[in-house]
């Protein structure tokens, strides 16, 4: 693997009630990105936050703000989640009806553009818009709530979806179930971005469990 893996705390598994004190902790405690989780009660069956919240703690991290959309439809609203401080935004193919358009707004937005693959989504889904994609995110776990268990069987997908991206410059993300366990074999099946919720959040120290990551992803 060319590049570091990149470490992603999951908001959704913060604190609410000081939202913004939890994202200057996981940066200054060195996250690489920070993943905002995007959910209408109607894709996914939970509701989270929108782009007035993204808005709100856009100042208070200078790392990439990563907004993974679990909402249908999500073309009403990328221009918002855009202007908002998104700097990639990941969509999922069941969730409109265009999916090369919807990436293609994304990136006319001056945004990076992702897809998300369900456990049940096939990876045949995302070759017909393999140009427009800077990032794949393999769902390991079923979408909609935090603190999962790890869907072993995403291993071979993202083993196929390191295959179909091969000198492609695609990061691949995996997220669902993501700890000190799952990670490195995740990273060994060829992702270079992980998703960790309750592996972070759930701990005292923000520190220690990001770094606690990192051994098992040494590139």
């Amino acid at each position: 693997m060319s590049e570091r893996v990149l470490i992603a705390p999951s908001v959704l598994a913060a604190d609410f009630a000081r939202l913004g004190e939890e994202v200057r902790a996981v940066d200054e405690a060195g996250a690489d990105w920070i993943h905002l989780d995007i959910m209408d009660g109607h894709f996914v069956p939970n509701i989270s936050f929108g782009p007035e919240v993204v808005r709100a703690l856009r100042p208070l991290s200078a790392k990439p703000f990563d907004v993974h959309l679990m909402i249908q439809p999500y073309e009403p609203y990328l221009e918002a989640f855009a202007r908002a401080g998104a700097d990639l935004i990941t969509i999922h193919p069941e969730a409109g009806p265009h999916l090369h358009r919807g990436l293609q707004t994304i990136r006319a937005l001056g945004k990076r553009a992702g897809v998300a693959l369900n456990p049940g989504t096939p990876i045949e889904a995302i070759e017909p818009v393999l140009d427009e994609l800077d990032l794949v995110l393999v769902m390991s776990v079923n979408p909609g709530f935090g603190g999962q268990r790890f869907i072993r069987a995403s291993l071979d997908k993202i083993r196929r979806a390191r295959a179909l991206l091969a000198g492609r410059g695609i990061r691949l993300e995996v997220d669902g179930g993501i700890n000190a366990e799952t990670a490195p074999e995740a990273v060994a099946a060829g992702a270079d971005v992980l998703v960790a919720g309750s592996a972070i959040f759930g701990t005292g120290d923000y520190r220690a469990a990001i770094e606690g990551l990192r051994p098992s992803v040494v590139a």
